[in-house]
């Protein structure tokens, strides 16, 4: 096809799934990535990724990934380990940087995946919407695409769905397992990625996907247990559970890293629906009910060591 495209965030959970499908599609994929050796351990130049090494919080190593790219893909927040809870601010410097990199490279376009819901009181929440608010104002016209929790192997809302399910008997119950949300399938959320770039009514779009099935987290964890083939975990009550007691409980029983778990919790307390669909009557696209992705994800887990989900760090930027 002979557009190149950039993926940010390319050696993360959605980013590496997009870069594949695209140079899958035929297009020139260029991976903008901290650290060249975590791209090679993900084979991505092997398969034939170009590979250039960056940090966006360093504007000046910027320009040689944004050159000659048609369509860039902002796929990176800041939220884990080592930013000691300031992840908003850089992910708003970061994105300031990207999106003055962009438009100085002469990128016509850039695509950027944020979250549901409506005036949210998570930090994380509020922070995805502000990076894109970013990127519009700052950068080449927008595409923004709106998710709740995304369904795969190395979604940090799944791995603690399933080790919830699998290292506990019985659980509390804190009020956020009553909140609705409409989780959708990773391989659908790629595919809304990849056909924006043939769907031109897209280009400075605010888009919200979503799967077929709203669920609350009490339901999703009954689903996750009768796909592992458990029975549902009995839980108690504890509806005044604070969201920072709730994350020091998934730290101890999920591998989720502490640095993520207290906003993880936070964003779970928020109602995550999709409340405008017509954005995604522009695409062609079956949505996979939940037990289904469920299923592929638990399947894809299952094919690593010792049937557990890959461990993965988040993007932290280099002091």
């Amino acid at each position: 096809m002979g557009r190149k495209l950039l993926v940010t965030g390319a050696t993360g959970f959605i980013g590496s799934r997009l870069a594949r499908a695209l140079l899958a599609r035929g297009y020139e994929v260029r991976c903008l990535v901290r650290d060249r050796r975590t791209a090679q351990a993900q084979r991505l130049e092997e398969e034939g990724c170009e590979v250039v090494e960056g940090n966006l919080l360093r504007p000046e190593t910027l320009k040689p990934a944004t050159d000659g790219v048609e369509t860039a893909y902002y796929l990176v927040h800041t939220m884990g380990r080592g930013n000691k809870g300031d992840f908003a601010r850089l992910d708003r410097e970061a994105a300031g940087s990207f999106a003055a990199a962009a438009r100085g490279g002469g990128v016509a376009r850039v695509v950027y995946l944020g979250g549901l819901g409506d005036q949210p009181r998570s930090r994380h929440l509020r922070s995805r919407h502000e990076t894109a608010v970013v990127l519009r104002e700052e950068g080449p016209p927008l595409t923004y695409f709106r998710a709740g929790m995304v369904v795969g192997p190395r979604s940090e809302s799944y791995r603690t769905l399933r080790y919830l399910v699998q290292r506990l008997p019985a659980m509390i119950a804190p009020a956020w397992l009553k909140s609705p949300t409409q989780p959708i399938a990773v391989d659908d959320t790629i595919a809304y990625l990849v056909q924006a770039l043939e769907v031109p009514a897209s280009v400075g779009a605010e888009i919200q996907i979503g799967g077929p099935d709203v669920l609350t987290y009490g339901q999703m964890l009954d689903r996750m247990a009768e796909v592992l083939g458990l029975r549902p975990r009995p839980r108690v009550p504890v509806p005044l559970i604070t969201p920072w007691l709730s994350s020091l409980w998934i730290g101890l029983v999920t591998p989720v890293d502490a640095g993520v778990a207290r906003p993880l919790v936070e964003s779970l307390c928020v109602r995550t629906v999709v409340s405008d669909p017509r954005g995604m009557e522009l695409f062609d696209i079956e949505p996979t009910p939940f037990v289904e992705a469920l299923r592929r994800a638990v399947s894809e887990d299952n094919e690593l060591p010792n049937g557990r989900p890959e461990p993965t760090a988040p993007w932290r930027p280099r002091a």
